[in-house]
């Protein structure tokens, strides 16, 4: 079952990447510039945080299995008809229902996750899905501008439908129904509004999904400013850059792998506080560096690396603690962890970009204030009722 999840959840972010070597490409055949292009990964965001807002909470009221069987069943028809786009605005259309389709994969994956499985066992769980799917951004590009070489921009979305219907395959014979029809919410919209009302007005979930969304802001914030940083302010090259992206994504699923060992053995919320300090710790110290101009590859590499250790240590425990805190409504509570981070990664490139190409002030700035609000919203869970929301 954990297999099938992870090929459901691992197809989205090589969505989000794959394709992005064929941009000049791109350009050229659907006749328009940079921008254009760029509005095609807007779309599929804004798709897949739409689809997880919506599909996870009709998840809870139908059942695990029919959303994301709906849902992988339209993202290959949506996959195979981008990759026979004859324009760029169908191409944009198409990226947004291939996002929105596949968000069921990503928000019901989680919420069958919390059905089966609650506290460390859980974590532990979550911890394997989302490790595994950062390897995803590691390797995207790489084989996508394979893909590219032997075919063209359009090749890389008939890989990306053939991956989906793989991932479709073994949700299909792997993924139970995790949801029983006792625990399903009857009353239609009405009963999913009342669920999303208890569930935001609960402090506990509050807390800990601030927690993960800001933690998923301080990578946001490292992705969008980290190609300038490289090249322009430490002297790298394209291949060098690459090589540097590569080996924090590395570290940062290393990471993942060692909370997942320390999930059993530790606290979770232990585990969340200790991740909050390292990545406010280092987001910090980076932030120092660029505003005294002292930036040095080897010191910057450490402290990315921390930093990625700390995401991860406090991403895969916030999600786990969330979502156990909502057990009777954990496809809409994923479905929000899920939004926020769609939209996050949707907003993050153009804030960081505003300070220009030549500088990394804002982009480690962004990062310490997004560990701030990380470690003031665990406050939230102090105050909260022990008791978890049905």
């Amino acid at each position: 079952m954990t297999a099938a999840l992870v090929l459901l959840a691992f197809v989205m972010p090589l969505a989000t990447d794959m394709y992005l070597p064929a941009f000049p490409q791109m350009t050229g055949d659907l006749h328009t510039d940079a921008s254009g292009v760029q509005l095609t990964l807007t779309a599929f965001l804004v798709g897949m945080g739409l689809g997880q807002l919506i599909l996870g909470p009709l998840s809870d009221r139908f059942g695990r299995r029919t959303p994301i069987l709906a849902g992988g069943i339209a993202c290959v028809i949506a996959t195979a008809c981008c990759a026979l786009a004859p324009s760029l605005g169908w191409l944009v259309v198409l990226r947004f229902f291939q996002g929105f389709s596949g968000a069921a994969g990503v928000v019901i994956g989680r919420a069958v996750i919390s059905d089966v499985a609650k506290g460390d066992k859980a974590a532990k769980l979550l911890g394997v899905l989302m490790t595994l799917m950062g390897i995803a951004p590691v390797i995207a590009p790489v084989v996508g501008g394979a893909v590219i070489e032997a075919a063209d921009w359009r090749g890389v979305f008939w890989v990306l439908s053939a991956a989906s219907l793989l991932a479709l395959v073994a949700a299909a014979f792997a993924v139970p129904e995790s949801l029983p029809p006792e625990r399903r919410h009857r009353g239609g919209i009405s009963a999913t509004a009342r669920a999303a009302r208890e569930l935001l007005g609960d402090r506990s979930y509050l807390g800990h999904a601030l927690c993960f969304g800001m933690a998923l802001a301080v990578l946001f914030c490292y992705l969008a400013g980290a190609s300038f940083l490289f090249q322009n302010l430490l002297g790298l090259d394209v291949a060098q850059t690459a090589a540097a992206f590569a080996s924090v994504g590395v570290v940062s699923v290393a990471a993942g792998i060692a909370v997942t060992r320390l999930v059993g053995r530790f606290d979770p919320t232990s585990l969340l506080r200790t991740g909050l300090g390292v990545m406010l710790a280092c987001s910090a110290a980076l932030c120092a560096l660029s505003l005294t101009h002292r930036l040095n590859l080897v010191v910057v590499l450490i402290l990315l690396y921390a930093t990625f250790a700390g995401i991860s240590m406090t991403s895969i425990n916030a999600a786990a603690l969330a979502l156990d805190r909502v057990p009777e409504a954990a496809g809409t509570g994923s479905a929000v962890l899920g939004t926020a981070q769609s939209l996050l990664s949707a907003v993050a490139a153009p804030l960081v970009g505003l300070g220009g190409d030549h500088t990394a002030i804002p982009m480690f700035t962004g990062m310490t204030i997004a560990s701030l609000i990380a470690v003031t919203a665990l406050r939230l869970t102090r105050t909260a009722s022990p008791t978890p929301i049905d």
